[in-house]
């Protein structure tokens, strides 16, 4: 009798004890930390931010003007590269704006619509977001930029070095560029939202097209999105900085970090201009 009540008591307990895992269990299911890919997470403060699948941040740096890694050294300690060949991509997120690079160091990093990705070591759990406007040079890659910013050495038409005076000289230049990190100009001749340059002649506005959007969506944060708005040129949609449209030079060809046109027509009369935090606002 006393066995009886003892086996008895033993499967109680068992059955109790197995419930209770497969509840703790079910209640707690164990999640991949595998990197597959990249995927969109909302943030409170950022909206829509792009995340490896597991919802770790991913950032750009500005100094990547062209489509190349500056972050070597003791900078890719602190901002680890990310890789990962044939990603999984997910939804809202578009398989053509992804691309790979093979850097100095001979390791590959997978880019973004030209942008090398980042993670920052100080994120230390998903949907954590501590890496933007460090330096201001580092921001949350998001899939709703209108512009970017970059950091470089403006080299001009003529093969020499500028400012972002449009003078001669070395300096590591402030500028903005369209999401693709294409260099965007204004033109000193334009007055207060008014475009000054375009004719509607195909022939000659290929010489400087505008920045055609539709809208303004977002912008890295260093950037104030209310310095931007849109205008109708001959039925077309120019963004417009502080007040000034905004152009790309044609010579650039659509080469991500080329700034050519910072010495067009003649080197030094600075006609055609980059764009950044200083750039001083038109008034009407």
């Amino acid at each position: 009798m006393k066995t009886k009540m003892y086996l008895a008591l033993t499967g109680s307990i068992a059955l109790t004890l197995l419930a209770a895992s497969c509840k703790k269990n079910h209640d707690n299911p164990t999640k991949s930390t595998v990197v597959t890919g990249v995927q969109l997470s909302t943030n409170s403060t950022f909206g829509s931010v792009i995340t490896d699948n597991n919802g770790r941040s991913l950032y750009l740096f500005s100094d990547d003007a062209a489509n190349v890694s500056n972050c070597t050294g003791g900078c890719s300690v602190v901002w680890p590269a990310f890789y990962k060949e044939n990603p999984s991509i997910g939804t809202g997120l578009a398989a053509t704006d992804f691309g790979v690079i093979t850097n100095t160091d001979g390791n590959k990093q997978t880019t973004y619509k030209g942008w090398p990705l980042y993670y920052y070591s100080k994120d230390v759990a998903a949907n954590d977001l501590n890496g933007d406007g460090v330096g201001k040079s580092w921001f949350v890659a998001k899939p709703d930029y209108t512009v970017m910013v970059s950091y470089a050495q403006l080299i001009g038409n003529d093969g020499n070095q500028y400012t972002s005076k449009g003078i001669a000289g070395t300096e590591n230049s402030q500028y903005i560029t369209d999401v693709n990190g294409h260099t965007l100009y204004m033109f000193t001749k334009d007055t207060f939202k008014t475009n000054k340059f375009s004719t509607g002649v195909a022939a000659h506005d290929a010489n400087w097209p505008i920045d055609a959007v539709t809208a303004v969506q977002n912008v890295p944060s260093i950037l104030n999105k209310a310095d931007f708005d849109v205008i109708t040129v001959f039925g077309q949609t120019q963004l417009v900085y502080k007040g000034h449209p905004l152009y790309y030079f044609g010579q650039d060809n659509g080469v991500k970090g080329s700034t050519k046109g910072v010495s067009f027509p003649t080197p030094g009369a600075a006609i055609w201009q980059i764009n950044n935090t200083n750039t001083v606002a038109l008034t009407q």
